[in-house]
């Protein structure tokens, strides 16, 4: 990894949610207004609560998009952080 965050900042691999129900009805991007989830890959020395390989939760407009050896990362405070799945 080529990438340290500073102070309270993650960089977490995002993942995507399904865009299809059990059912099979595939969901419009724009109609889906739920938070994201992703992966914290590296944590800054002041983001409290937050380890390497959480799960987190965080609201779709934040953070700031970064591509790290060919893959896409996302940068959060960890104040933008809703909240870890257990």
């Amino acid at each position: 990894m080529g990438f340290k965050p500073l102070a309270n900042r993650v960089l977490v691999e995002r993942q995507e949610e399904t865009n299809t129900t059990a059912s099979g009805i595939i969901i419009p991007g724009n109609a889906k207004e739920k938070p994201l989830q992703g992966k914290a890959i590296a944590v800054g020395p002041d983001a409290e609560g937050i380890k390497e390989g959480d799960v987190v939760v965080f609201a779709k407009y934040s953070g700031t998009e970064i591509t790290v050896d060919s893959k896409e990362y996302l940068i959060l405070s960890s104040d933008d952080i809703l909240g870890i799945l257990a």
